[in-house]
């Protein structure tokens, strides 16, 4: 699924291209793609609507439209599992899984390609997004100036869960999952299976250095292509030949040559190393 890193790196690319851009014609070939309102409505309200910013939160592509008096109407792209989320001319080859497609007023095309069908587009000003259950309450962006180590310990320091889900829980740390997770607790030298009520302020300072570290780099490098994730152009990142420990489970760790451990934990397959992370 991409993470924050990917999902960064698709609202950076889409930004300057789109902003000041109106959508003049928008064709919905799977509606169980768009999650709110119905697809129908979806369609009708963004034409003829103009893009006024591009931005992320959490694992979300925000598009910020015009036309509302109070609080902003939004565009919605979660990728899910395998979205893409391209701009190409209007004369590029259509691929399979195209679910959705956006005409603007240049000519060109944003296009929704999901293989999974796990991705979802969705149209409203954030309250009723919320209030519809169709976006999730997110806790503190990890990359934000407010998110601080003492921040971070006062959220992990009262759960007695492992110090990975808490990380995978968008609640406590928006836009984490899988990848960043298993990276940063490497990292940090923690487990993942860590009670997070265990920690130190000394170890959590770690695992904050850690994530803003890692999460800074994986956006230089354009993210992690583990799987069918491709930036806006359809190209693939280039962190996950820099990943340490995501999906090298029985390899050498390559701080200690020990063999990396895989486990289960909160429902994710997890891979660290028993040496060096305690």
């Amino acid at each position: 699924m991409p993470e924050l890193p990917e999902v960064e790196t698709v609202a950076l690319d889409l930004r300057p291209h789109l902003v000041g851009r109106t959508i003049v014609r928008c064709e919905v070939r799977h509606p169980a793609v768009v999650r709110h309102p119905a697809p129908e409505r979806f369609s009708a309200e963004l034409v003829g609507r103009r893009i006024e910013a591009v931005t992320r939160r959490g694992k979300y592509i925000l598009h910020r439209l015009d036309g509302s008096l109070d609080e902003p109407m939004l565009l919605v792209v979660h990728l899910g599992m395998t979205g893409q989320w391209r701009l190409v001319s209007a004369e590029a080859p259509e691929s399979d899984h195209l679910h959705a497609v956006l005409t603007l007023d240049d000519g060109r095309q944003l296009r929704y390609r999901d293989v999974r069908r796990f991705g979802r587009l969705l149209l409203g000003t954030e309250a009723e997004l919320v209030a519809a259950g169709k976006l999730p309450r997110l806790g503190p962006e990890p990359l934000d100036p407010g998110f601080t180590a003492a921040s971070l310990y006062r959220r992990l320091h009262t759960r007695r869960a492992p110090l990975k889900a808490l990380l995978l829980d968008q609640m406590v740390v928006a836009g984490l999952g899988n990848i960043y997770a298993d990276e940063s607790c490497f990292r940090a030298r923690l487990r993942p299976n860590r009670l997070a009520n265990t920690l130190s302020r000394r170890a959590v300072g770690r695992l904050h250095a850690a994530l803003g570290q890692l999460l800074l780099e994986a956006i230089a490098n354009r993210g992690s292509s583990v799987d069918s994730y491709r930036d806006a152009w359809g190209e693939m990142g280039d962190e996950q030949e820099r990943l340490q420990v995501y999906g090298r489970g029985g390899e050498p760790c390559l701080r200690c040559g020990r063999p990396l451990s895989v486990v289960r934990l909160a429902g994710r397959t997890t891979v660290f190393c028993r040496r060096c992370q305690r």
